[in-house]
């Protein structure tokens, strides 16, 4: 008789349950939406309004200092696809992604392997010196940089004199050096997160592999090719196409090291929108606006391919 009154209790107290249960999941929502509030409205004001604002702006003439914008259509966009300057920009652009990319990937490899060695000293120390440049700010950089290269006194042509190299290089002033300059710098700023990729990488490489690959009498050199290279393989395609996104956001870098000149020879696209929205005599925001559009729709494109390729990747670890 009990057991039954307490299977009823059971069965009155189960709604009561759930409604107490509801009840506290939706306090948690209402905790997380709150404390998310901030983030979301300075997300959507600073970020997505921008982006939308810009696909609007483009189909406009306006300098932003007047109120009135005249509606053009694709006018602003058949005027950014005859002017020379972008082409100059767009190519300037891809050619600095071919060239970091390969650089970093490579470079940032050949070290993690080195510093992944366990009988390597202060292995610790060293990865942390590689990945300091990465948490400084990039304008400081820039501004940095620029004392670097100084042809007259910069350290890195007195360096040049003293071994009679050469008796100065106007690194960032000279047309011929500047892009390469500036691909060296930036592959200097962001090398130690690759490097950090590869290391996470180089982790999942069980220790037995190499200890039975050992065992069997093989050296370091057929370890690295037959061994790790091998299983590295996926994780070159995800950090390749991480690297080549990223290798379009260089802006801040630029500017700051040469702002696009000497004669336009390392204005990127990012360089070439800002001229024209802010730093022309007259600015033209709908222009820039058809610019910054064009050159959207590129990354995203470059950030579809990164994802089926992570996808690809994924596919083929689950098929093995």
């Amino acid at each position: 008789m009990s057991s039954a009154i307490t299977g009823h209790q059971d069965l009155l107290s189960a709604p009561d349950a759930r409604r107490s249960r509801s009840r506290r999941l939706g306090r948690q929502q209402l905790w997380i939406w709150l404390l998310l509030t901030p983030t979301v409205v300075l997300y959507g004001l600073y970020t997505v309004y921008p982006v939308i604002a810009s696909y609007w702006y483009s189909f406009v003439e306006w300098n932003g200092f007047e109120s009135q914008k005249r509606f053009v259509g694709l006018q602003n966009f058949r005027d950014v696809f005859a002017d020379d300057l972008f082409w100059n920009s767009f190519k300037v652009t891809l050619l600095f992604m071919v060239v970091v990319v390969p650089l970093k990937v490579i470079l940032s490899l050949l070290l993690a392997i080195v510093l992944n060695s366990p009988k390597l000293p202060f292995s610790t120390l060293l990865r942390t010196a590689y990945f300091l440049p990465v948490v400084t700010t990039t304008a400081i950089v820039g501004v940095v940089m620029q004392f670097v290269f100084d042809p007259a006194s910069g350290p890195a042509n007195q360096l040049l004199r003293t071994f009679g190299v050469s008796e100065g290089v106007n690194f960032l002033g000279d047309s011929s050096t500047a892009l390469w300059t500036a691909a060296g710098v930036y592959v200097w700023k962001w090398f130690g997160i690759t490097m950090i990729y590869w290391l996470a990488a180089l982790q999942t490489i069980p220790d037995e592999v190499y200890e039975a690959a050992r065992m069997d009498g093989a050296g370091a050199l057929r370890l690295l090719r037959h061994i790790t290279l091998p299983l590295l393989r996926p994780f070159l395609i995800i950090i390749t196409l991480l690297s080549l996104e990223s290798s379009l956001r260089v802006f801040d870098l630029v500017l700051t090291l040469t702002g696009g000149g000497p004669f336009y020879s390392t204005e990127v696209v990012e360089i070439y929108i800002y001229r024209w929205a802010f730093s022309a005599t007259i600015p033209q925001l709908g222009y820039a606006s058809a610019a910054a559009v064009i050159f959207g729709l590129f990354v995203f494109f470059v950030g579809l391919f990164q994802l089926l390729g992570i996808r690809s990747v994924q596919r083929a670890r689950a098929a093995s």
